[in-house]
């Protein structure tokens, strides 16, 4: 294994990060949070550089261009990694570093910059892209007396009484 590999290991062990390594420099990791539940993050270290790459969301339903607008608002602001669509829409986060710039430290900081990005922006790019989907499955729940629990950061918008 590479040192920027031992070092990226390290980084995931003394942050006590869950992750699988498939192949040699190739780390998963799983970044819990509050709003997003999980981001699978990929480490991938290549010949010249770290690639991060972590999966936001699918493309929206709805309200595309409003969407995509904030989503690139967003990057503006962000350090080590930045929203990014693959060829059909999906979301990722995804970050680039010079495998000279690997270190422990380095590596804590953009996992907290990516669990940061995806846990606080969750909320509102659902509300933008998939807003109707929130609430035929809010209504869909009430009618079969299922629990809202995981919907109640929607009730602003979702619960018929807020309409």
């Amino acid at each position: 294994m590479s040192a920027a590999a031992d070092v990226v290991e390290a980084a995931l062990k003394s942050a006590e990060v869950d992750y699988e390594q498939p192949r040699p420099g190739a780390f998963l990791a799983r970044l819990p949070g509050q709003h997003k539940l999980a981001t699978m993050t990929w480490l991938i270290v290549g010949d010249r550089v770290l690639h991060i790459e972590a999966f936001f969301c699918r493309q929206p339903d709805e309200n595309h261009a409003e969407f995509y607008r904030w989503l690139l608002t967003r990057n503006g602001s962000m350090y080590g990694v930045r929203f990014a669509l693959d060829s059909v829409g999906d979301v990722y986060l995804v970050g680039r570093l010079p495998l000279a710039a690997v270190s422990e430290e380095e590596i804590d900081r953009l996992l907290g910059c990516v669990l940061t990005y995806s846990d606080e922006s969750f909320d509102k790019a659902l509300e933008l892209g998939f807003a109707s989907s929130i609430r035929r499955e809010w209504d869909w729940r009430v009618k079969r007396g299922e629990s809202l629990a995981n919907l109640r950061a929607f009730a602003r918008f979702a619960d018929p009484e807020n309409r």
